[in-house]
């Protein structure tokens, strides 16, 4: 039946995919924030129908034959800049093989996540009432007197955040099926704010007895501000590409030879030092510093750990279903116009650092993560170091095993988060439950820091086994999980045509199986380190249905892109689908590495090793209660550099952040500001003072002044003339005879002078 809609329809479903939850957005913030279980309804709703039609949308696009060529395609002029259609600029959606991807794990995890935010966010605890350091029902802030002060109503901010995550899932969506960089850029800004207002969530949340600890507040400001420097330079880029090509539609110019090889044979205009590159690899590379922003790569990395200060579900929408997922998808979809110019010519100046930076990043993440006591950071560094993965694949040429990674990895990462967000949940009901006991914990107690837990097996057994379904995922677990399948792509293409890529990837891909285990054996294996641990309890089904769905996708996702050489498995299924009709997007679809036994046994090996490794340290003899990490003591100071992140966020401090705010506040506000635009200012009002003065002293002593004398000189005259008036007929009688005198006397002197 689905096969029977038209184009039209089709076209139609679409660019109805994000409209649900945006207007969901719209709908909470004005109609239903007074109620939690009516913002519940209208959030879940608005995405599982997102869901439906993301469903129907894939089951019919991925039965049409050639759909990389003859894609489903709608646009319509947005702004007119002249007479002629070429001359407006457009926005469509477009789905493609590519766009099929996202619209299947995109919409897969924001419905789980969303089912698990209504229990997440639902229920608060001891540890929200009297230290306001979780996620909170309601929030309180202690003043000075010890007393507890109600920031926030409960209902209305419960609302609030699904209405800001429908927004965010709203700009992924959008952003997913946009057929111009120019419609993408608006739901990836989308997306910017989202994680400002979300990263931030609780911002009246402050750490007293943790100064070194970041806020909401600080945490969102950060986000937001970082990933703008990458927005920046990505901007430019699309509006040189404009500048060139005159359109932004992906189809027009990345499926466009003529166009390409038009871009790769211009030279980088009157630079010198840039002799050679072209205007195609300066605008890659402008493009992929956007990447470098959303997808949190060296040196714009910062952010994303930081951002662990809003509630879990956000995590795992930033780190699974939108934000760094979309910086990967970005260059994945931009790659034609990354890699013009590279069959047999080298790697392009986009690749080179495509390659780089990613290799970089993942072996560096991996690095800090293995040190990590936060058990939603280990993840953040993971996610930071799987996201260098993706990158260094397309820097590689790895296409298809780029987008691979993509979606196996949402999965299982935002099983991970869930996970992690269950956990806490469930030491903070802990926490309560021992309270009410009579144990009192200190003020700074975590309830995310794994050395404060231990033994969670048995107390939180559905999060504890999908838990280690996606952990094992994440360090490639071979055979039954699809992050085996999906890095072992990476690691077979790293292999094959760039061994400086291979080894760091190997190496860090040794360091997630270690730490991922550590993660597990810190967390779930041994006798609970605390009370808070001991008593930890958490039963939501919102919360358990969620991890049970995405766990079984975790196993089973990447049977869809088993290499056709692999014994058994490759015979079983058949050929390679993922990789025949991802690699249909192209104009040529790439072709397949033969199959090699030496990367996939490498890769087999380095998971095994690092799992048994984290196994031995932190699992087979847990930890005790008070013990000191073993890594701490085999280290020394490098756990220490590792464990403050090698001081990257200070020496930011000190590079960046300070002479900038010296700047603002001395050459800026103080110099510029106060004295010179505020002197300007005062000198124009002193001056503007000074002419009404003298305006008022022309105005009283001129104007008025001689109106006044007029006025007074005829008092004066009538003051004079008033005694005329006398009232006695006698003077009267006097003054008519000397008047007759007078004119006598004036009629004879005039007949004397003729």
């Amino acid at each position: 039946m689905l096969m029977n809609i038209s184009p039209q329809n089709l076209q139609i479903l679409v660019w109805m995919i994000p409209v649900p939850p945006l207007v969901a957005f719209f709908a909470i913030l004005l109609f239903t924030r007074g109620s939690k279980r009516v913002s519940d309804i209208v959030s879940i709703a608005a995405i599982l129908l997102t869901w439906v039609l993301a469903i129907m949308v894939l089951l019919i696009t991925v039965l049409i034959p050639d759909l990389g060529h003859e894609p489903v395609t709608s646009s319509f002029v947005w702004l007119s800049l002249g007479d002629a259609v070429a001359e407006s600029l457009r926005m469509g959606v477009l789905i493609d093989p590519l766009g099929v991807v996202m619209l299947f794990f995109v919409p897969l995890t924001a419905t789980m996540i969303f089912i698990y935010s209504t229990g997440y966010m639902a229920s608060g605890s001891y540890w929200t009432e009297v230290k306001g350091e979780a996620d909170p029902q309601e929030a309180y802030e202690v003043d000075s007197a010890g007393r507890k002060i109600k920031k926030f109503d409960a209902t209305a901010w419960k609302a609030r955040f699904m209405a800001f995550i429908s927004l965010f899932a709203g700009g992924m969506l959008l952003l997913s099926i946009a057929d111009n960089l120019l419609l993408l850029f608006v739901g990836w800004e989308i997306m910017g704010l989202c994680s400002y207002l979300l990263i931030g969530f609780w911002h009246n949340r402050i750490y007293p007895n943790q100064p070194k600890r970041i806020t909401p507040m600080f945490a969102g400001i950060k986000a937001f501000m970082t990933t703008r420097v990458g927005d920046m330079f990505m901007l430019l880029g699309i509006a040189w590409l404009y500048s060139y090509t005159g359109t932004l539609n992906f189809r027009d110019i990345l499926y466009n030879p003529e166009m390409l090889e038009s871009l790769h044979a211009l030279a980088f205009p009157n630079v010198p030092a840039l002799a050679g590159v072209t205007v195609a690899g300066a605008i890659g590379l402008l493009l992929f510093m956007g990447t470098v922003g959303k997808s949190s790569q060296f040196p714009l990395h910062t952010w994303l750990p930081d951002a662990m200060e809003g509630p879990t579900p956000v995590s795992a929408m930033i780190h699974a279903a939108t934000m760094v997922s979309a910086g990967v998808y970005l260059i994945i979809r931009m790659f034609p116009l990354m890699t013009v110019g590279w069959e047999g010519h080298g790697l392009t100046l986009p690749m080179q650092a495509m390659a780089g930076v990613g290799a970089f990043t993942a072996l560096f993440a991996a690095t800090i993560a293995v040190a990590q006591r936060d058990i939603k950071k280990v993840l953040a560094y993971s996610t930071i170091s799987q996201l260098g993965y993706m990158v260094a694949a397309v820097g590689i040429g790895a296409y298809v095993a780029a987008a691979f990674h993509l979606m196996t990895h949402a999965i299982f990462k935002a099983l991970l988060f869930m996970g992690s967000g269950s956990v806490i949940h469930a030491v903070e009901h802990g926490e309560e439950h021992a309270h009410h006991h009579g144990y009192h914990f200190p003020i700074d107690f975590d309830a995310q820091d794994m050395f404060n837990m231990g033994g969670l097996w048995k107390r939180v057994p559905v999060t504890a086994w999908t838990f280690l379904i996606g952990g094992l995922a994440l360090s490639g677990f071979p055979f039954v999980t699809a992050g085996f399948w999906s890095k072992d792509e990476i690691l077979a293409d790293a292999f094959a045509h760039n061994p400086t890529v291979f080894w760091m990837l190997a190496a860090a891909a040794f360091l997630t199986a270690f730490y991922t285990m550590r993660q597990i054996g810190l967390t779930f294996a041994g006798e609970p380190r605390t009370h808070a641990a001991e008593e930890a309890v958490q039963k939501d089904w919102r919360m358990n249905l969620p991890l049970v769905v995405l766990a079984f996708f975790a196993l089973f996702a990447g049977y869809i892109g088993v290499h056709e050489g692999f014994p058994v498995l490759g015979k079983l299924l058949g050929s390679n689908f993922f990789h025949r009709f991802v690699g249909s997007t192209l104009l040529e679809e790439p072709e397949a590495l033969a199959f090699n036994w030496t990367p996939v046994l490498m890769s087999i090996g380095i998971a095994l090793s690092g799992l048994l490794v984290g196994w031995l340290v932190y699992a087979w003899r847990p930890l005790k209660a008070g013990a000191e990490d073993p890594l701490k003591k085999l280290l020394g100071p490098i756990y220490t550099l590792l464990e403050n992140k090698y001081y990257i966020d200070e020496l930011y401090e000190l590079v960046f952040i300070r002479p900038s705010q010296w700047v603002a506040e001395q050459v800026v506000y103080l110099l510029l500001d106060k004295r010179v635009i505020d002197g300007f200012l005062h000198f124009v009002a002193r001056a503007a003072e000074w002419l009404a003065f003298r305006n008022k002293d022309f105005d009283t002593y001129v104007v008025n002044g001689f109106g006044d004398s007029v006025a007074e000189g005829i008092g004066r005259t009538g003051d004079s003339f008033k005694y005329v008036q006398s009232g006695r007929v006698q003077q009267y009688l006097a003054v008519a005879v000397t008047g007759v005198l007078v004119l006598v006397g004036v009629f004879v002197w005039a007949l004397f002078l003729r």
